[in-house]
């Protein structure tokens, strides 16, 4: 199966704290999540439901609130997100390249296997382009359920689940501008990586003042958000350009993680899930569970997700591709599709 191996780098005892201090404050935001979710639920299928949804589509500088929440929020989640990965690939987990193979090829599974079993249910129907749908993780909740297990879940496995989450993620969002979106702008699209370029040189340099990456940043996200391919990927791009230094307290990198967080555990990830969550339960929707598109969808997440992940992960380890990373064995891989 395998051997496992440690990484070649030492870790930083603090780094490794401040790992654990994220998820720990997102223990305490798992349970918010959950409560939002069903609170969520509850008031959209009640009498104040259509309130509820519309408030939530209620236009504010041109952009919906819950476009606000999908969009700009969330690109803030995306850049704690990219902060923790871009640690990890310095100093942690991820050092090894190995170790940092089996989360792309456990994404590569977790995409393809869903996307091929919806296009099963739908050849030769309309629906067949929705192949998109099974293959995205939603982030969010996947590390909120798997903060829910605190420190019963083995850091490792945190960091695996992470990292995959955010690389499968990317791929959909690269799928969606491939193939659903009609009006990519290119001149956006350029002028947002031309200013990534630009903040990638100025960490390199050694600017070290984090207000220098603040405007920049902004303009970084408007690009994308102006380009057609999802905001949120500005974020992990931010996160990557911003130097990370010996990974001490002083380091921008650490400051800014420290920073952020408390407000993404508590304000943007419960925002987050009652703007997407607010679902109207109609009388007779089961009937829809049972259409082609519905089941392709079910099916690719429910089964896809799991055999994909596992499947992938297992032969990149069986052709020493990667490596299982210590604590982790194929159960929890296993689990990580599941949670995916």
């Amino acid at each position: 199966m395998g051997e496992r191996i440690r990484p070649i780098l030492p870790r930083d005892n603090r780094l490794s704290t401040l790992f654990t201090e994220f998820f720990q404050s997102e223990k305490a935001g798992g349970f918010i999540l959950i409560a939002c979710t069903i609170i969520s639920l509850i008031i959209a299928n009640s009498s104040w439901g259509s309130s509820y949804i519309h408030f939530w589509h209620e236009q504010l500088g041109g952009l919906s609130i819950e476009h606000w929440i999908n969009d700009g929020l969330m690109a803030v989640f995306f850049l704690l997100v990219g902060l923790e990965i871009e640690r990890e690939l310095y100093v942690g987990e991820l050092s090894e390249w190995r170790n940092a193979m089996l989360p792309i090829a456990a994404a590569l599974g977790g995409m393809l296997i869903p996307a091929v079993i919806h296009f099963a249910f739908n050849n030769g129907t309309p629906t067949v382009t929705g192949f998109g749908i099974p293959m995205a993780t939603d982030i969010a909740f996947a590390l909120g359920i798997l903060s829910l297990a605190g420190n019963r879940v083995p850091v490792n496995m945190k960091i695996f689940l992470t990292a995959l989450a955010i690389i499968d993620d990317l791929g959909a969002i690269l799928v969606i501008a491939l193939f659903y979106t009609d009006d990519l702008n290119l001149v956006y699209l350029f002028a947002g990586l031309g200013i990534f370029g630009g903040l990638y040189l100025m960490g390199r340099l050694g600017v070290q003042n984090l207000v220098y990456y603040v405007l920049p940043g902004i303009l970084l996200w408007y690009c994308f958000l102006q380009s057609g391919v999802h905001a949120t990927i500005s974020g992990v791009l931010l996160a990557f350009a911003i130097p990370f230094g010996k990974g001490d307290e002083g380091s921008p990198s650490y400051r800014l993680q420290h920073f952020l967080h408390k407000p993404v555990a508590f304000f943007i990830i419960p925002v987050f899930a009652l703007a997407n969550t607010g679902i109207v339960i109609a009388e007779g929707f089961h009937r829809s569970l049972f259409s082609a598109n519905s089941l392709g969808i079910m099916a690719g997440l429910v089964l896809g997700k799991p055999i994909g992940v596992l499947g992938f992960s297992w032969l990149a380890v069986r052709i020493r591709l990667a490596t299982l990373p210590l604590g982790v064995n194929w159960g929890g891989i296993l689990v990580a599709g599941i949670i995916a």
